[in-house]
């Protein structure tokens, strides 16, 4: 199972117009993406009784996986 995550093949694809990352390629891609979104929704639901510190804890869910989308784009991120 673990080769299946160290491939070097590309997650998603480059944006049309941008920088960053676009919609998933492959079925790693999709899960990433979902794993993200339960990450920040699951911080949001343990956290929204306390509004300063579920900004800070959505920013950083939010921002923490970022170099594993810029890894597994395929062409990398660059201004289009």
């Amino acid at each position: 199972m673990l080769h299946l995550l160290l491939d070097d093949r590309p997650w998603f694809r480059a944006k049309r117009r941008g920088y960053g990352t676009g919609l998933p390629i492959a079925w790693q891609g999709w899960v990433m993406l979902a794993m993200h979104i339960a990450l920040i929704t699951g911080v949001a639901v343990l956290l929204g009784d306390r509004p300063a510190l579920l900004t800070i804890a959505v920013v950083l869910a939010g921002l923490a996986p970022m170099p594993l989308y810029r890894a597994k784009t395929e062409g990398g991120w660059r201004w289009r």
